[in-house]
């Protein structure tokens, strides 16, 4: 029953409009109440009185259309905890507004020089509009600055947020429009989503991502070969629960820039989880989402498929700190069994297989997903360590790698030298032993800890046991006729390295050297 309010209730017409209500809700028993205040103008503790009789008779009552100077009212005597009280929402055209950003849950347009305003695509979105303020402050409070929003608005059939963006810039825009700004924009970007994935979320506070990667993986198992779908979910399970931020679907539009501040909008995806995850998200909105269609980016991001891969290897190389392809290559292969998950899934879902572009899409997709799984067994990975097939040729990448993470611990020229000697040394025995006549895979960590700073670089790989500390050194005092050839790499490593250290262990040959600066 919707009964309606007007002008005033107050000490004069209380009792009136009281028993005015009571007549309307005679005979209907358990009926849901609601009081429609549209054109409530004013209230006073005399109508507050009537108001509470009513909730006590009917516990569902609730208050719609409530203006900003009632609902005042409501607030500051409490009644807005123990009666549900809706606001009156302004309304807001969105006709001719710039679209700014485009969401899976809604759309951003400029409604104004100082404000955008974020149209929920849900008709019912007055309870996620509350998820994304919530979530928003919370990560303001967390040290990750945020629009928040300040006011809810009526947009057509469905609710917005609106929020203060002093001629604020998207990313987007400035790489369309700046594209010299390239390099800035990477680092900017990259320096927000360090600060985001570095920050600790208190327990319960966000959806933990791994549960929803885990649903997609599921799906899959119904649209992929059997050992695949199984390979897949395992990947999946095996990442383990973390509780730092990541955004969820962070991408160039979600950036401003405002009065030379970098501002992070778009916050109803804030969730917790692994890197990777994140990672995933962001390689098919720069990539994954456009590879058979190269319009696709543009009409989203503003940019071409050129631009957009430009960023997205860029962004990789600045975010993991290497530009050693191997690592790239590893890292950005694991990104893309995330993302293909995603993009497959949610072409399925939307109908994606009744149409001849969505059947050759969720092919393509398909495809380099069953060659990505068979060649990857986690989808963890580490800033310092990088693995590659263990052969000659990927020396280079092997050493740069090595080299990188010297350089950023401002290792001594001498020192660094003596340690990529090594380096080179032990992989190349790697490449040449461990797994012959086959090839296998190497991995090598590099450390720099402690005080006195010491230097650990650490193989391992999956070869014949092998302890090369086993091995006799070759005794240098021969003459050149009388000595053997070979053996020379680990002695030399022995003699310019401060410690080695070997062990087999799971199947796995595992060789330290350390070197202290």
């Amino acid at each position: 029953m919707i009964i309606e309010l007007k002008g005033k209730i107050d000490s004069v017409n209380a009792e009136q409009t009281e028993n005015e209500i009571l007549d309307q809700l005679t005979g209907l028993g358990d009926c849901e109440a609601v009081l429609d205040a549209a054109e409530l103008e004013y209230i006073s503790s005399a109508g507050l009185r009537v108001i509470l009789r009513l909730k006590k008779n009917y516990p569902n009552l609730r208050m719609v259309n409530v203006n900003s100077e009632v609902y005042e009212i409501l607030e500051m005597t409490g009644f807005t905890e123990i009666i549900t009280v809706e606001k009156q929402y302004r309304v807001v055209s969105i006709e001719g507004c710039e679209e700014i950003g485009h969401g899976a849950n809604g759309t951003i347009y400029r409604i104004d020089q100082d404000n955008v305003v974020k149209v929920y695509n849900n008709a019912d979105a007055l309870a996620d509009i509350q998820h994304e303020r919530e979530v928003a402050k919370l990560a303001l409070i967390l040290g990750i600055p945020t629009a928040i929003s300040y006011d809810v608005v009526k947009v057509g059939d469905s609710y917005g947020s609106v929020f203060e963006m002093l001629r604020a810039r998207s990313f987007s825009k400035i790489l369309a429009n700046e594209p010299e700004k390239m390099d800035w924009c990477v680092q900017e970007y990259v320096s927000m989503l360090k600060k985001i994935h570095g920050t600790l979320v208190p327990a319960g506070k966000l959806p933990d991502m791994r549960e929803t990667v885990l649903s997609w993986a599921r799906f899959m198992r119904d649209h992929l070969p059997e050992e695949a779908g199984k390979k897949l979910l395992s990947l999946v399970e095996a990442v383990p629960h973390d509780d730092h931020m990541i955004h969820g679907d962070y991408h160039t539009k979600n950036l401003e820039l405002q009065n030379d501040e970098v501002l992070l909008i778009d916050m109803d995806t804030l969730a917790i989880g692994h890197p990777i995850f994140e990672l995933g998200s962001i390689y098919n909105a720069f990539v994954g989402f456009s590879e058979m269609d190269h319009e696709v980016v543009k009409g989203f991001q503003g940019f071409d498929f050129e631009t957009a891969g430009t960023f997205w290897r860029k962004f990789l190389s600045e975010y993991l700190g290497t530009h050693c392809e191997a690592k790239l290559k590893e890292v950005e292969d694991k990104a893309r069994i995330v993302g293909y998950t995603r993009l497959i899934r949610r072409s399925i879902r939307r109908s994606g297989l009744e149409t001849e572009k969505g059947r050759a899409e969720i092919e393509h997709w398909t495809q380099e997903l069953l060659d990505l799984l068979e060649k990857t067994d986690t989808l963890l990975f580490s800033l310092n360590e990088v693995e590659v097939e263990a052969v000659m040729e990927n020396l280079p990448e092997v050493q740069m790698f090595v080299e990188e993470h010297l350089d950023a611990g401002d290792c001594p020229m001498k020192a660094k030298m003596q340690i990529l000697v090594a380096v080179e040394e032990i992989f190349i025995n790697i490449a040449s032993y461990a797994y012959r006549p086959e090839t296998g895979k190497a991995a090598v960590r590099v450390e720099v800890t402690g005080e006195p700073i010491c230097v650990a670089v650490t193989f391992v790989d999956h070869g014949v046991p092998y302890d090369p500390l086993a091995k006799e050194d070759p005794d240098i005092g021969l003459s050149a006729e009388e000595r053997e050839i070979g053996g020379l790499g680990i002695f030399l490593t022995k003699q310019i390295m401060d410690d080695i250290v070997y062990e087999y262990k799971d199947g796995q040959n595992i060789l330290t050297l350390k070197k202290n600066l």
